[in-house]
């Protein structure tokens, strides 16, 4: 293999990386977010799913997982270790493997109405294809290595209304980016807006 062979070759391998890393990342944003789009973006349209307590299609569980996730105050997924694992073949014609860790906070209410934490925490098995010039999830299967449920304070928000709080369905910051005018950005010669 020329030098520019190994280098057009590893290229491709880091690109197919990279967009790996956005496709897990999506799907981790669409579940916190409740952005069905972003979260079957992750996905190819024919890719199978299982999550332990549902099987099937994308749509399926995006179905699932926002009706599931939509009855609770807040979720918040945390990724770990990501392992892409693909040879420079592999890069090539468009198929990886991978495994992600994550831990994900559920803010739920027992049947009695208490504030709960649930934390679960397992890992994503994947078989990543490129279709179409796009990386994106065809098989998926959720691994749950422990699960906790503990009693819950909000304490926090109630003892501090104006911090920033996380939201969903478009109405996070993140999302709406609704600066106030004293936070333009400004040169030293610029006066601060007013």
């Amino acid at each position: 293999m020329s030098e520019s062979d190994a280098l057009a070759a590893e290229i491709r391998d880091l690109a197919a990386r990279r967009d790996i890393t956005d496709a897990v990342q999506r799907y981790m944003r669409g579940l916190d977010r409740l952005d069905r789009d972003c979260l079957l973006s992750a996905f190819h349209a024919h890719a199978y799913v299982d999550c332990g307590l549902l099987a099937g299609t994308p749509e399926e569980f995006a179905d699932f997982a926002l009706g599931f996730l939509s009855d609770m105050e807040a979720s918040h997924h945390i990724l770990g270790q990501v392992r892409i694992e693909m040879s420079r073949e592999d890069a090539s014609s468009g198929r990886a493997s991978g495994e992600s860790y994550f831990q994900a906070f559920h803010d739920v209410r027992s049947e009695a109405g208490e504030v709960r934490d649930l934390f679960i925490a397992g890992r994503y098995i994947d078989e990543f294809t490129r279709e179409k010039g796009e990386w994106r999830i065809a098989r998926r299967r959720l691994v749950t290595d422990w699960a906790s449920d503990n009693p819950g304070s909000r304490a926090f928000f109630t003892d501090n209304p104006d911090a920033p709080r996380g939201a969903r369905r478009g109405q996070d910051f993140s999302q709406t980016r609704d600066w106030p005018e004293t936070a333009e950005p400004r040169t030293e010669q610029q006066e601060p807006v007013r």
